[in-house]
């Protein structure tokens, strides 16, 4: 049966971690206690940051929203990969599957862009601190954000809707979740056009913002050189060391599936890459960003005494 030109394949099998039944209970311990950590982490800073007033700034803003973009990422992908860890037959329809991929692919790119504004708030607040409130106010911070999902959802719907790949029974995905490039490689049609949709949207929502955030990272590295106390440069570059690992780990994953040439790519490792960006910089963002934080642990420390 064909709707168009895609012909209608029913369910798809997801081979997850069933082709390693050794590390099925590992892999479902690690993954249960990753999203744990995930929402409550996440969720815990989303509260925090609306709690204190201390915290309603540009950063916090951005910050707020990150949070609010893992815990949405996570739950997106990693309680299906929990279901399906013991599942016999890990089935998804076809309307599930493509469901799960677009709302994965706009969670992630929005996060992309607004890693990319993140950077820059960071480059203002450093080289340019006397008009931060100025340039940075609430209207600007909107925007960014806003502009950040728009654009995520416009490309998404882009790459979704020039998917026309014909399936002819071969319906077995070696992923955890449906995501795009194991899904065409199922087709039996030419997916050359498919192949560079994904190319071109990758360059827009990975190579692009992550080269901003790395010369945006030289130029606070370059003000941070200029401050005068040894112990002050120290902790601005930890910090900032800190940003960067989790930065360059998130995008340089995902580059390293989306932008290279398909036919070197291995299936086991992709899945496995996609831990990566998919789950473990969700749960470490927190800890990163936040938690580390002066000003979050003081109103941690509000909180608790609220509790007493």
């Amino acid at each position: 049966m064909a709707m168009g030109n895609v012909t209608a394949v029913f369910q798809f099998l997801l081979i997850g971690i069933s082709n390693y039944p050794q590390w099925k209970d590992m892999f479902f311990t690690l993954v249960l206690i990753i999203y744990l950590s995930t929402l409550l982490g996440n969720g815990f800073m989303i509260f925090l940051i609306h709690f204190d007033p201390n915290l309603h700034t540009p950063m916090y803003f951005f910050l707020s929203n990150l949070s609010f973009l893992d815990l949405c990422y996570g739950t997106a992908s990693m309680p299906q990969a929990l279901v399906h860890c013991f599942s016999t037959h890990p089935y998804l329809s076809y309307p599930r599957c493509l469901t799960q991929m677009s709302v994965s692919l706009t969670l992630a790119t929005a996060e992309c862009l607004l890693l990319a504004a993140m950077a820059y708030d960071c480059v203002v607040a450093i080289n340019n601190p006397l008009r931060y409130s100025v340039v940075m106010n609430g209207p600007v911070c909107v925007c960014l954000a806003a502009t950040s999902w728009r654009t995520s959802l416009v490309l998404t719907a882009m790459l979704i809707l020039s998917l026309r790949p014909h399936f002819y029974g071969a319906n077995v995905i070696n992923h955890f979740v449906c995501e795009i490039l194991s899904l065409i490689k199922l087709a039996c049609s030419d997916i050359s056009f498919n192949e560079l949709m994904i190319l071109i949207t990758s360059v827009f929502t990975l190579l692009l913002p992550f080269g901003f955030v790395l010369l945006s990272y030289i130029r606070i590295a370059m003000a941070v050189i200029r401050i005068r106390s040894a112990q002050g440069r120290l902790k601005a570059f930890t910090t900032c060391g800190s940003h960067l690992t989790m930065v360059t780990i998130f995008y340089g994953t995902a580059i390293s599936m989306y932008m290279k040439p398909q036919s070197n790519s291995s299936p086991d490792q992709d899945k496995f890459i996609s831990v990566f960006y998919g789950a473990l910089t969700p749960m470490l963002n927190p800890l990163i960003y936040n938690l580390r934080n002066k000003d979050v642990k003081g109103a941690i420390r509000k909180v608790m005494l609220k509790r007493t």
